[in-house]
């Protein structure tokens, strides 16, 4: 799943999407949230960006019925990590969470910059979900059984497998390094994620005893391991690959300076979208948005060829499943699921298939579908979609 970048990586650009003119679109903004107080910071046209209070969203209809009628999406994200949500200067985001939440946007408002993003910490995330800041979380979260029942979320199709790792200086630890080389340890990280019990149970499982240092945010654990206030960070792999190489290309540290380990990750990491309990109209919205990007990647699909395909599909030589996905056949699906016809043609032309998401985000910092979990089921990996019937 990941893989050294050769010696011909070009310096790291994460593709942004552009925002709205000045011709009344609504904008991709940002917002900023504190506790359970969320604050539009920029908005442009297509509603405010306010949530709504309790579980409902606070419309009777559910929250789809109070996107709609707010005109953009809250969705929660993360305050920064390297190619799932990277906050713009012009207030726009790029990364994998990120486009998820412009394909959400798309699917129901048809207009993928109808969105404004929450960046949330991970201790105060669930909370503002809960009471109503924000539609969705697409904020690298890691799905588990408490989150499931005792905090009261739901999830949706997992957008990237993932596992736990540590970061350290290579001139102390190596790619196949474990818990005896961690032994007395300072390990930096931070508050309220997964990431604590994993690293605690593997250490002393391995018969390590480490000290944790934990942080609001990531950036700030990365501040104090560059600092050398720990010996080692900890995140989910991805995070820590993102990390070294964004890094690297900016010529922050020498190539090869930090090392990721250990071989096998410490956990198993499912990230993927979250919402409230208890409005099943909603969770189909956001899980078969999902799906139809997983979908588009089995036919080959993306936004490149999605017109060309959805023609073809109307014709005897074209496949049945893209004309049923995007409401050319067998529209009564899509008016069960309360969206406009076109809504999955909307994700797929304005966002793109869920290889083409992950591509454009995460090649260019070293994580690669092929071969691994993120790869399509037919290829050996887990994405996977239920037939569109």
């Amino acid at each position: 799943m990941i893989k050294r970048l050769g010696v011909l990586l070009v310096a790291l650009a994460l593709v942004a999407t552009a925002c709205g003119d000045d011709s009344g679109e609504t904008d991709t903004t940002t917002a900023t949230t504190t506790g359970t107080e969320a604050t539009t910071t920029t908005t442009s046209g297509g509603g405010g960006g306010g949530g709504g209070g309790g579980t409902d969203g606070g419309q009777d209809g559910g929250t789809l019925a109070a996107v709609k009628a707010r005109g953009v999406l809250n969705c929660g994200v993360s305050t920064g990590a390297v190619a799932f949500t990277e906050i713009q200067p012009d207030g726009s985001a790029t990364g994998i969470d990120a486009d998820y939440c412009k394909a959400l946007a798309a699917a129901v408002l048809g207009d993928s910059n109808a969105v404004v993003f929450f960046p949330t910490t991970a201790a105060e995330r669930f909370d503002v979900l809960k009471a109503g800041q924000v539609d969705v979380l697409f904020r690298n979260t890691t799905w588990t059984a408490s989150r499931d029942t005792d905090v009261g979320l739901d999830f949706g199709p997992t957008t990237y497998f993932d596992g736990q790792g540590l970061m350290g200086p290579s001139n102390r630890f190596s790619a196949t390094s474990g818990p005896a080389d961690v032994d007395g340890a300072i390990l930096c990280t931070n508050a309220g994620t997964t990431t604590e019990k994993n690293i605690r149970e593997w250490a002393a499982l391995g018969g390590a005893s480490i000290s944790l240092e934990t942080v609001e945010n990531f950036s700030e654990a990365m501040d104090a391991f560059i600092a050398g206030r720990c010996d080692l960070v900890t995140t989910d792999a991805s995070g820590l690959v993102g990390e070294k190489v964004s890094r690297e290309l900016s010529g922050e540290i020498g190539t090869d300076e930090w090392v990721v380990f250990p071989p096998s990750p410490i956990s198993k990491e499912p990230l993927g979208p979250a919402y409230r309990q208890n409005d099943s109209e909603w969770a189909d919205v956001v899980n078969w948005t999902v799906y139809s990007t997983f979908i588009a990647f089995e036919k080959g699909m993306n936004s490149t060829n999605v017109d060309d395909l959805r023609a073809l599909a109307g014709t005897n030589d074209g496949d049945p499943e893209i004309a049923r996905m995007f409401g050319d056949a067998s529209p009564e699906i899509m008016a069960a699921l309360g969206l406009d016809a076109d809504a999955f043609y909307q994700v797929i032309s304005q966002v793109g298939s869920y290889d083409e998401i992950f591509d454009r985000n995460l090649n260019p910092v070293g994580l690669f579908r092929e071969g691994g979990l993120n790869d399509l089921w037919t290829s050996g990996g887990l994405i996977y979609a239920p037939p569109f019937r």
